[in-house]
């Protein structure tokens, strides 16, 4: 796996994800952060945006599943932005997705909660 990365930083988001029926109907801010593994150089020799993964569609794609579907856990929203971004870039060997949820429903004075995964591609032939 490659040591290069691309890293996307506390995307916000309004979404409507939870548990409890009050947060389907009020929705929240939701921030997403990516960390996709990848070999960076060919982009850097070149300075060729095809020979990398452009951080703007990586930001579309957490942006589009983050406020176009609606999860009960903030893991399924994790693991949903995770797959599809190495569906969609053969070039990422790995991503880290974090999902914060600063407004989250705890009896308790917190900053927020999060999760956070890492899913990698099966090895290459």
């Amino acid at each position: 796996m490659s040591a290069d990365r691309i890293g996307v930083a506390r995307i916000a988001v309004f979404g409507r994800h939870g548990v409890l029926p009050e947060e389907a109907v009020l929705g929240q801010r939701f921030y997403i952060s990516l960390d996709a593994r990848l070999d960076l150089a060919p982009a850097g020799r070149s300075d060729d945006v095809a020979h990398t993964v452009s951080y703007a569609d990586l930001t579309r794609i957490a942006v589009d599943i983050a406020t176009e579907r609606r999860f009960n856990l903030i893991e399924a929203l994790a693991e949903a932005i995770a797959a599809a971004i190495l569906n969609r870039f053969p070039p990422v060997d790995a991503i880290t997705v974090q999902v914060d949820k600063p407004s989250a429903p705890v009896p308790a004075i917190l900053d927020g909660v999060s999760v956070a995964i890492t899913r990698q591609r099966e090895e290459r032939p």
